[in-house]
């Protein structure tokens, strides 16, 4: 016997895309956190030798230096843990928990505004080179050389990802709303037994007094 508060068993086209988008997205943001450190290297011996044309002092060289690392430190420290969450997510949705539904739909509004102000930050460095003052001259020289010492697909990519991590949390979100989803993650678990049976109650007749018996003849 089938009851109509178990079924859909079977997952939705909208549950399972937005799942396959989730994971997408975490293995984005774990190969993000790893591709960070194999470049700093690199990025780092290349601002050095650019260095040589400024007016920099070596204590400013430094002090640029160290910043470069900790930022890509703390980038891929948080790419990792967010692909971490996405991947749960995923595999939240999947199993059909409405509670990763709900933790989904908080994730993908705090990552459309993070992503949105990332995109913003970097479009606006790109644009407007960073001023300091007469002192700290040879610190903005040195962070104008950043972007150049970055490797040529670096600032595309990160770009890029910004705009897919946007685009992906909007459809994320709009898929988990959509009708099918609903009645998937509102369905009675497997195994759940079903709710008692209550026969149905018998119709109201209002109360009439009995006809009193006729006088004798």
């Amino acid at each position: 016997m089938s009851y109509p508060d178990q079924a859909p068993a079977r997952r939705p086209a909208a549950v399972t895309l937005a799942t396959a988008v989730l994971a997408l997205m975490a293995v984005a943001s774990l190969a993000y956190a790893a591709a960070g450190p194999l470049t700093l290297g690199g990025t780092v011996a290349e601002l050095r030798a650019a260095a040589g044309g400024t007016s920099a002092r070596p204590d400013d060289i430094d002090g640029v230096v160290t910043l470069l690392r900790v930022s890509t430190v703390l980038s891929a420290v948080l790419g990792l843990l967010g692909g971490l969450l996405l991947a749960g997510l995923a595999l939240g949705l999947r199993a059909g928990r409405s509670g990763a539904r709900v933790a989904t739909w908080v994730v993908s509004g705090l990552g459309l505004l993070f992503g949105c102000c990332g995109l913003a930050v970097l479009l606006g460095q790109r644009a407007t080179p960073l001023r300091l003052g007469a002192d700290d001259r040879g610190t903005a020289e040195l962070l104008g050389l950043v972007g150049d010492a970055y490797p040529s697909w670096w600032i595309p990519l990160n770009a890029g990802l910004s705009v897919g991590q946007v685009l992906g949390y909007l459809v994320v979100a709009m898929l988990l709303a959509l009708p099918a989803a609903n009645a998937w993650f509102r369905r009675r678990p497997p195994g759940t037994p079903p709710a008692p049976h209550q026969p149905p109650a018998p119709p109201f007749v209002p109360y009439q007094p009995p006809a009193p018996p006729y006088p004798p003849r």
